[in-house]
């Protein structure tokens, strides 16, 4: 029998999942796991959780029910440690970004299965200092309405919960002067008022961020260019959700890298997966190539 923890958040989305433990503990039982089962207590309980499995080695696989917050936490907890377990994740968040990304279902009796039937897939994860993130690590302009927004209205609204507090902050855009080193050579230098770096499909359920691969060892980063009047900022956030055809290259830059250094003259607010990541003057972001598995269905 594989021996299996599963952590899980009970206020994560609409707390949905506190209803179907027992067929999630059965369908595992049934497939022969040995289940151990975890809510998390409070912030970090995940991450902490996960330190200590990985201590042990005693675990085959960590389960983990939750949105991108919860599933960072234990990505935190895996990168920390020596020994890695693969993950099986059951997406229940409000948005779930890397959740699509893998292409993992969203009803979670569909993730299960490909948690039994699955193969592992390596997966790329960022290194942001001394902190990590799975999918996106990102400054500037809306950056903060992930971790503003009340969990209540993601619940009941989701994505336009976003996209109503974001329109509070539109008056509040800051630009920040940096300097930017691309894979320890190339440099950008100027003012930005965003700036993203990304490995996955989708941001906040409404931004395709191209192509790109999970586990080619780039990132794929997106930089504003500060605007000169409220009407180019239009047209630069209408390009960037894709409302138009066509890319504002003017403020627009797009680009790969493995490593990015970044340096700038004031502190800059931080969003690490949806979560605030903390607020840095010097940022050393690297991609880890494929430092994490995931256990998922590779044909869907």
């Amino acid at each position: 029998m594989k021996k299996a923890f599963f952590l899980y958040n009970a206020l994560s989305g609409k707390g949905l999942i506190k209803n179907k433990i027992h067929k999630i503990i059965d369908f595992l039982t049934q497939n022969d796991f040995e289940v151990t089962i975890r809510p998390t207590q409070a912030p970090l309980d995940a991450y902490l959780t996960t330190l200590e499995l990985c201590k042990r080695n005693f675990y085959d696989i960590v389960i983990c029910s939750g949105g991108d917050g919860t599933l960072n936490e234990v990505i935190q907890g895996l990168m920390n440690s020596e020994k890695k377990i693969p993950i099986g994740y059951i997406p229940s968040g409000s948005t779930n970004d890397f959740a699509t990304t893998l292409k993992i279902p969203k009803k979670f009796t569909s993730a299960l299965e490909s948690i039994v039937t699955g193969t592992s897939l390596s997966c790329d994860i960022g290194s942001f200092n001394d902190k990590y993130f799975e999918y996106i690590a990102a400054f500037g302009a809306f950056t903060e309405v992930a971790y503003e927004t009340p969990q209540q209205y993601k619940n009941m609204l989701g994505h336009a919960a976003y996209i109503l507090e974001g329109l509070k902050h539109i008056s509040n855009i800051k630009s920040y002067k940096l300097k930017i080193k691309i894979n320890k050579s190339e440099i950008i230098e100027g003012e930005f008022i965003f700036g993203m770096v990304s490995n996955t499909a989708s941001v906040g359920g409404l931004l395709s961020t191209g192509d790109f691969s999970i586990n080619d060892g780039l990132y794929e980063v997106t930089l504003i260019k500060t605007p000169t009047s409220l009407l180019e900022l239009q047209s630069v956030l209408s390009s960037l959700l894709n409302l138009k055809q066509t890319i504002n290259t003017d403020y627009i830059t797009f680009f790969k890298a493995s490593e990015i250094y970044i340096e700038s003259e004031t502190d800059i607010p931080w969003t690490l997966d949806g979560e605030f990541g903390g607020s840095q003057k010097i940022i050393n972001i690297k991609n880890n190539n494929k430092a994490v598995e995931f256990i998922i269905n590779q044909d869907k």
